[in-house]
């Protein structure tokens, strides 16, 4: 981080509603960011699977718990699109885990990726109904551990290799054929800011409770040559993020909101300055 990164103030301290992602610090252990946002007063984070099983389900659990944080998410879910019966078979019993690690670690959402098309495939719709058909299965058994499923649209560059939904209202179609309680979609701005009729789903997404997550980053150009990790701070890039949490509250969303970062330069810098920096830019940008 640069000097010019910081306000006056720094370091902040965090509003009720921010919720930082894990990966945003990925090169902060689990002990480190909890200790890092009970200095800044984070009240909720969004884990991600790796690091917590590597840390241990229960402990991780035990941690968080113990710094009075709460997990808003867990990430992730999905990658459903197999048409191979084994794949398929191990692509649910991998989801039934994902809820089961949810549950204990008291986050009531599980977002998934759906998946990208299998090697050859080029039929998306008939992807689509694989994760719809996986859907089917995996709901009632997330809403027996009181977990919701949260179908996240990627950007359409990620058709083809990570997410065969591309839009929030691709995204609503799958949910709705579900009770709103067990499935529902994760909004994020990195993915969706782009698609004109996204403030209409997200309205439609919130009259039909089913706005279950909301993150934030910044589209900035030009992409780096990785174009996964090349998500921007807030306030860098080419997003309205007033105008994306005024339709988040417009269409009932007060749920905590999430800053999801991948990015190689900031996993490269000081993790408590990546925070503290994430704080300031959500407070400056968003309000």
């Amino acid at each position: 981080m640069t000097p010019s990164t910081r306000s006056t103030s720094f370091p902040p301290r965090a509003p009720a509603d921010f919720s930082i992602n894990q990966m945003t610090v990925k090169q902060l252990s689990l002990p480190d960011l909890v200790t890092a946002c009970a200095d800044l007063g984070v009240r909720g984070v969004g884990l991600w699977r790796e690091p917590v099983k590597e840390y241990g389900v229960e402990a991780a659990a035990r941690l968080v718990r113990a710094a009075g944080l709460r997990v808003t998410t867990l990430c992730r879910g999905g990658f459903l699109t197999a048409v191979d019966p084994g794949e398929r078979a191990r692509a649910l019993a991998d989801n039934r885990a994902a809820v089961e690690e949810a549950a204990a670690l008291g986050t009531d959402t599980l977002v998934l990726v759906c998946g990208g098309l299998p090697d050859g495939d080029r039929d998306l719709p008939a992807a689509r109904e694989r994760v719809a058909d996986a859907l089917a299965e995996l709901a009632p058994y997330a809403a027996g551990h009181a977990v919701r499923l949260a179908v996240e649209p990627l950007h359409p560059m990620f058709a083809a290799d990570r997410c065969v939904v591309s839009t929030l209202g691709q995204a609503l179609d799958l949910a709705e054929r579900f009770p709103a309680e067990q499935v529902g979609v994760c909004v994020d701005t990195y993915h969706v800011w782009w698609d004109d009729l996204a403030p209409a789903a997200l309205a439609r997404a919130g009259a039909g409770g089913r706005l279950h997550a909301f993150q934030l980053a910044d589209w900035t150009t030009p992409l780096p040559r990785g174009v996964l990790t090349g998500r921007g701070r807030l306030g860098d890039g080419s997003i309205d993020f007033r105008a994306w949490r005024a339709l988040a509250e417009a269409a009932g969303y007060r749920g905590p909101v999430e800053v999801e970062l991948f990015n190689e330069a900031l996993w490269a810098a000081d993790g408590r300055e990546v925070l503290a920096d994430t704080i300031h830019r959500y407070t400056t940008h968003t309000r």
